[in-house]
């Protein structure tokens, strides 16, 4: 007994799970969101000084479980969500609402926990667990709309947890094995169709191409400190799932690429600017994807350090932009411009957080994303370093310059409000802090990393080939807005593979729906013709003066029906002993 609890004293799992539990027992205010806390920072501390190795191996029901599985693939992804999790909750102090607190607190723990895994049934439960505690942070906004989200995502995530543990099922039929490790075989030839459900199913909550809308949808629906939290851990999580099982898996080297493509033309036309970053986010999972598709220690260790600091500089954006939401209620850029005036440190932290996804020197991306584009050139694929590097300036266009332009600068929206809170401040102000660090001292983000790494980012070639890259993207920026061709920022919402299910299934369904609704009133009429002339046919046989009146008296049908009701009690009876 006692070994089979070690690892659960190892585990951050249960401090999440045990804060969520006694959150709502507390009294309301600074109490609760103090746990909110100080649940990360001994999640992190545990993690820490976790032990390298499998912990709590035991059996049920004839199946070899892990409960807990230490190596430094793990322990990083760990040790960023816990980070994750503490920023997030300084950020959200101001949060009463102990439904969001606890959902944040299960969240975070499941998140976690699925990082630790070492079995695919683990990995199930804190796959569902992410899904079901993460929708209350869309729900919490407690709006008409934000509940329509809040079920077409759940929906979308219970999904990708049904088509997981299918192929859960079907891949220990054909092996025998619920081990959560490599599971590329021989190549995507080689799969079994439990291993393509495994698949997919990470795909969908790493939001590969069409099947990402979910993710455009939900994200700027959630509350302003929800935003923040969902940014961090689900899509995230996914890429560890694909680094762990399926590492050097090519076709995923294309998808990478393409998911770093597509939203760029999305994000420029988008007037919220939350769905610019969510956005984004997408763009920057496919650097990971193309990373984890190279699968080279260069890469996997690229794909690691570029989670990592796209979780600190992608939550730094979505911190600023929500502080603006939060002090002027609207986060379309129509409707923002000249708030450097008021918000001045949130514009600086807005800016930090756009040097580092833009991958300028000294700042967090440059140091992370350099690893992929190395390991792309490295192992023969030119084109998909010339997409990742279209992409990179693509980054700089609609989240480097466009989110603080359009959000601090631009025209005069002739707001004037109040600088966002101190705690949102502090929370904004670490963050920037890690984003510089890392980007400074690149060599103690490297020594988490999982293989050993030999790698210095900041080269005479390196620095000056992003620099161009940056400075051509800028002048891009300049000439588009001089000669007024960069998109308007208009009051309109933009689908994309949403179309099929806002515009495309409606229109589908209505036309069906009347289609059925026609022949089944002409069905009726019919019907309604027969059962008329069925009675009259009936009247005239059997009614006062018809045909049948004295050949079948009423007495006569009343004992045949007494007959027929005894024939069947006589049946049940018999069937009864």
């Amino acid at each position: 007994m006692a070994e089979l609890l070690h690892p659960y004293l190892q585990s951050p799992v249960y401090l999440f799970v045990l804060g969520a539990l006694i959150l709502p027992l507390l009294p309301k205010g600074n109490v609760r969101a103090l746990i909110t806390i100080i649940v990360p920072i001994l999640s992190g501390f545990l993690i820490w000084n976790a032990t390298p190795g499998l912990h709590g191996v035991t059996t049920l029901a004839g199946i070899e479980v892990t409960l807990m599985r230490v190596d430094k693939l793990s322990v990083i992804f760990g040790l960023i969500f816990s980070t994750a999790a503490f920023l997030a909750a300084i950020y959200a102090w101001h949060v009463k609402d102990w439904v969001q607190q606890i959902a944040t607190l299960l969240y975070a723990g499941t998140a976690i926990g699925a990082v630790f895994a070492g079995d695919l049934i683990s990995l199930f439960v804190y796959w569902e667990g992410t899904a079901l505690a993460s929708v209350f942070l869309i729900w919490a906004r407690r709006t008409r709309g934000a509940y329509a989200t809040g079920m077409r995502y759940l929906i979308i995530q219970i999904g990708s947890g049904v088509i997981l543990i299918a192929g859960i099922a079907l891949h220990y039929r054909a092996t025998g094995s619920i081990a959560f490790d490599r599971l590329t075989g021989a190549g995507p030839e080689s799969w079994g169709l439990g291993t393509w459900f495994i698949f997919i199913a990470f795909g969908i909550k790493c939001a590969f191409p069409l099947m990402h809308n979910w993710l455009q949808d939900s994200y700027p629906a959630a509350t302003v400190t929800g935003t923040v939290t969902l940014s961090a851990f689900t899509t995230k999580m996914a890429v560890y799932c694909l680094a762990r099982a399926f590492p050097g898996t090519e076709m995923l080297v294309y998808i990478g690429a393409i998911m770093t493509l597509f939203p760029i033309f999305f994000a420029e036309i988008e007037n919220d600017l939350r769905r610019v970053l969510a956005y984004s986010l997408n763009n920057q999972l496919g650097f990971m994807v193309v990373g984890v598709g190279v699968g080279t220690e260069l890469a996997l260790n690229g794909a690691a350090a570029h989670a990592f600091c796209h979780i600190l500089y992608k939550a730094l954006l979505f911190m600023s932009v929500g502080a603006v939401l939060f002090r002027t209620g609207t986060s379309k850029a129509s409707e923002l411009g000249g708030l450097y005036r008021t918000m001045p440190l949130t514009m600086i932290f807005c800016i930090v957080g756009a040097a580092s996804i833009s991958a300028f020197p000294l700042f967090s991306g440059f140091v992370s994303k350099s690893l992929i584009l190395d390991a792309a050139a490295e192992n023969r694929y030119p084109w998909v370093w010339a997409v990742l590097v279209f992409a990179s300036a693509g980054v700089l266009s609609h989240s480097g310059i466009k989110i603080p332009y359009f959000a601090f600068f631009s025209h005069d929206s002739g707001k004037r409000p109040k600088e966002a809170p101190t705690h949102m401040l502090i929370a904004m102000g670490l963050t920037a802090f890690a984003c510089i660090f890392v980007g400074v001292f690149p060599s103690t983000l490297y020594a988490l990393l999982p293989y050993e790494v030999n790698y210095q980012p900041y080269t005479v070639a390196h620095v000056l080939a992003q620099l161009q890259l940056l400075v051509f993207a800028l002048l891009a920026f300049a000439l588009l807005m001089r000669y007024g061709f960069f998109p308007a920022e208009t009051r309109t919402i933009n689908l994309d593979t949403d179309w099929f299910y806002r515009r495309f299934a409606p229109s589908v369904l209505g036309l069906v729906m009347a289609v059925i609704r026609t022949v089944w009133g002409e069905l009726a009429r019919g019907a309604g013709h027969s059962v008329n002339a069925a009675q009259l046919l009936l009247q005239r046989l059997y009614g006062p003066g018809g045909r049948f009146e004295h050949v079948q008296p009423t007495g006569a049908m009343v004992l045949w029906l007494a007959i027929l009701l005894g024939a069947a009690l006589a049946v049940n009876l018999i069937s009864l002993t």
